[in-house]
């Protein structure tokens, strides 16, 4: 089913003209786990996929991956929607306690975000009607992003820190607070020290764990209880588990965070962006499948 090329190409060559391409965890993770969840969709997602993606994107999902990142000057009320905050210290996540915006309306974080576009999806298949409702091109990019988003730890972080963003550290001699250290210093860290600072081979290790060393988890990760479509619960609950026992351990305010932070830490960035192509993956096969 196809949308109209005039709607599919209306937003997308501002995404260029406005953003460069440019690198780092904001292009470089998103862009890891949708190029970790393109080869493995199924024969009717993968076509889907093709027929909603702009033709500018040359049926690369990875392309698009930070598109809902750029847009955020412009859908102003998609902001509330990349995270969670949950109450300081309890390293729990419950939906119906945490997933609000700062104005308290319910719904408006990451996990209700990735189960209203699945929803919109949905109705890839249906009649007209739906098509005209929604923007379907638009609807997947933001789930394809938005499960990178809630498998980042400190996207479901403290509220009175919002996610490590108000906490001031030194990564090795560099200023930085330590919600960028885990959206960007990380994954360029272990980019410039393992893979030669080139994002492919990051993406190439990291697939072959998938098929070697996390083979017998992958079908854990795929599944969802009661059926269900997708499960941000799940991974959210992760992620704020992730954040408490790596993320702000042995973190205050002034720390000057080495080899030790990040020797111990990468691997849990690694982790996260596999399950989260996997998910993204396991996710579009059940919606178009």
């Amino acid at each position: 089913m196809n949308i109209s090329k005039v709607q599919k190409l209306a937003f997308v060559p501002l995404i260029f003209l406005l953003f460069p391409v440019i690198h780092g965890w904001g292009t470089d993770g998103h862009l890891t786990v949708c190029r970790i969840a393109q080869p493995r969709l199924n024969e009717a997602a993968a076509d889907a996929v093709k027929q909603l993606l702009p033709e500018d994107a040359n049926n690369d999902l990875g392309s698009l991956c930070s598109w809902a990142d750029h847009v955020k000057f412009r859908y102003h009320w998609s902001s509330p929607l990349h995270y969670i905050d949950t109450p300081d210290s309890l390293c729990t996540y419950q939906y119906n306690r945490d997933c609000k915006d700062e104005s308290g309306e319910k719904g408006r974080c990451v996990a209700g975000a990735i189960n209203n576009y699945t929803d919109q999806l949905l109705s890839y298949r249906s009649s007209s009607f739906s098509q005209a409702q929604y923007n379907l091109t638009e609807a997947l990019l933001f789930l394809s992003h938005f499960m990178g988003d809630i498998h980042q730890p400190l996207h479901v972080g403290f509220t009175s820190d919002r996610g490590g963003n108000t906490i001031d550290v030194h990564w090795y001699r560099r200023k930085a607070v330590l919600h960028h250290i885990w959206d960007n210093n990380i994954i360029e860290t272990s980019e410039e020290r393992f893979y030669s600072s080139n994002v492919d081979d990051l993406i190439d290790a990291i697939q072959q764990n998938i098929t070697d060393a996390w083979a017998d988890q992958v079908p854990g990760w795929e599944k969802c209880s009661l059926n269900k479509t997708t499960c941000p619960d799940i991974y959210a609950s992760e992620s704020i588990k992730a954040a408490c026992d790596s993320a702000y351990k042995g973190v205050t305010e002034g720390s000057v965070l080495e080899d030790d932070y990040f020797l111990s830490r990468y691997p849990v960035v690694n982790l996260r962006l596999a399950q989260g192509g996997v998910r993204l993956a396991a996710t579009l096969n059940r919606i178009f499948g």
